[in-house]
């Protein structure tokens, strides 16, 4: 099994700014911009809300409200309409899904996604970044696959309704495929039966990846287990063993800045598996 940590949702770059935590702990990762999508920002909805005002309020009226959004990776029924059968999905394409075809990256594997966030807050009517709160990367979201579906080839009946889906409507890519999410999840260890892929609706220490005193998102504070020793694998695109150290029973990352996709393998980090189920079975504890 592997475990991968997929950024996703605004950055700096793709929508050009973070995603909020409100002032409860709640937080949603807004979709970047996609202008070639058939859904738009006030079309999604966030606990009975649209995302149309919150996107525009956050960037300023740069991004609309009836702006298209590439609403990717799709994890939760309420967000939109669905046509019967809908199953959470993500959609990968070009060099990120080289990467994780490369990495052999299928069946029963499981995403981490992850984002940049800030905290907001409501004045005179309108959201704003708290002054001085800083950017973090916060995990938000996962999904294990089920199955991957590659356009080109002929699609199952049970699966029409994902042509809304923002991968459907992209130019023609070899390498363009979507991971459908298990109906519930199937880890070792686990308690209970869990969703196969969803969202953290509140922020939590235990999701936040950006090292609580540090003065960039990029820096990361990880378990111990993280670290690359006895000839492990390291998570991918940061085999550079300066970027790692240790902290008695933590490990810091300095991680790169560009790369959707990080893989690392629970065959050679078995611990993978019980950190990612237990954030995931802690889904509902905040703070």
């Amino acid at each position: 099994m592997k475990l991968i940590l997929s950024r996703k949702g605004f950055d700096s770059s793709a929508g050009g700014a973070p995603s909020p935590i409100f002032p409860d702990g709640r937080m949603v990762s807004l979709p970047i911009p996609d202008k070639h999508s058939m859904v738009t920002y006030e079309e999604i909805s966030y606990e009975g809300r649209s995302l149309g005002k919150l996107v525009t309020d956050l960037t300023k009226n740069r991004i609309r409200a009836h702006y298209r959004a590439h609403i990717d990776p799709d994890l939760t029924a309420d967000n939109l309409p669905r046509s019967p059968g809908w199953r959470p999905i993500f959609g990968q394409t070009g060099q990120a899904q080289c990467h994780l075809r490369n990495n052999k990256v299928g069946q029963g594997d499981l995403f981490l996604f992850f984002g940049l966030f800030r905290q907001v807050e409501m004045v005179n009517g309108a959201y704003k970044w708290v002054r001085n709160a800083r950017p973090r990367h916060v995990i938000w979201g996962w999904l294990q696959v089920a199955e991957v579906l590659k356009f080109g080839e002929d699609w199952p009946h049970e699966y029409k309704w994902a042509k809304y889906h923002p991968h459907f409507n992209r130019e023609s890519d070899p390498n363009n495929v979507v991971y459908i999410g298990r109906r519930y999840l199937q880890i070792p260890g686990q308690t209970g039966r869990v969703p196969g892929a969803g969202t953290f609706m509140q922020f939590a220490c235990t999701r936040q990846l950006t090292a609580a005193h540090a003065t960039k998102p990029s820096e990361w504070d990880l378990p111990g287990w993280f670290y690359p020793i006895d000839s492990r694998k390291s998570l991918t695109y940061h085999s550079d063993l300066k970027r790692w150290r240790k902290r008695g029973d933590r490990t810091t990352l300095e991680s790169v800045a560009r790369g959707q996709e990080f893989v690392l393998d629970c065959h050679e980090y078995p611990e993978a598996l019980g950190w990612a189920r237990d954030l995931i079975q802690t889904r509902h504890i905040k703070g």
